[in-house]
Order: C-alpha cells, then sequence, then structure tokens
C-alpha cells in the first residue's frame, strides 16, 4: 500500500470538490493518508473562508469539513518533530506549516501530495 501525506491544498480540494478533487482522489484512492494535526485547522480556515464569500452555503460546507475530519476517513494523523520541522524549515525557506508535511513524508518514506507551488519546489530540491 502506498503511503501519502496530504497537506491542505489537495484535502481542501477533495473535500470542498475544487476543479482538481476527481485528479487528487484518484491519487488518494488506495493510499495509507498521513497528515500532521495542523492540517484540521487548516482545513477549518479554508471552510470559513468560504463561508464568508458562500454564506447560503454554510450548512454544505460544514457538512463538507466533517465529513473529511471524520475519523472515519482513515486519515492518521502524527505530527514530525518539531526541531526537524524548524531546521527543514530554515533550510528550505518555507513556512513552519509547510515544512512540517516534508518533514512527516520524510519521516514516512511517504510521497507528498500538494498542489503547493512553493512546497513542490522543496520536495524537488530534497528529492535531487
Amino acid at each position: 500500500m502506498t503511503r501519502v501525506v496530504v497537506d491542505a491544498s489537495v484535502l481542501a480540494a477533495v473535500t470542498f470538490g475544487e476543479p482538481d478533487a476527481a485528479g487528487w482522489s484518484a491519487r488518494l484512492d488506495g493510499a495509507a493518508v498521513f497528515a500532521p494535526k495542523l492540517l484540521q485547522y487548516e482545513l477549518l480556515s479554508v471552510a470559513r473562508k468560504k463561508c464568508r464569500q458562500l454564506p447560503r452555503r454554510t450548512p454544505e460546507i460544514l457538512a463538507a469539513l466533517a465529513a473529511a475530519l471524520d475519523p472515519a476517513q482513515g486519515i492518521a494523523w502524527l505530527d514530525p518533530d518539531p526541531a526537524d520541522v524548524l531546521l527543514v524549515a530554515n533550510a528550505t525557506g518555507l513556512t513552519t506549516y509547510d515544512a512540517s508535511y516534508l518533514c512527516l513524508a520524510g519521516m514516512l518514506s511517504a510521497d507528498l501530495l500538494t498542489a503547493d507551488r512553493t512546497l513542490e519546489a522543496a520536495l524537488d530540491q530534497f528529492s535531487a
């Protein structure tokens, strides 16, 4: 089974039915999915923004959020070592939030799924 670490850009796309959701869903299908706990709060932030922009869709947004965060979804919530996150953030120029995804993927020898170009570039730097 493929191990993947998912970031906020990917989980938000899948959760809220963004145009690229089907592609990300296909990559997640059958994988063991991991994420740092901060992803829960990042997803809440996306949901808040959507509720403010589309107040009539708030019940639908809340339902999608609840479904995404439901333990039955099978996301394993793990946090990398904070010292490692800081070192990676300093080495790459990433935020500590983004560095946590990169660290977790490295810790688990997992693929990192992201639509974030900055994070993707840092991943390429570590893969080279």
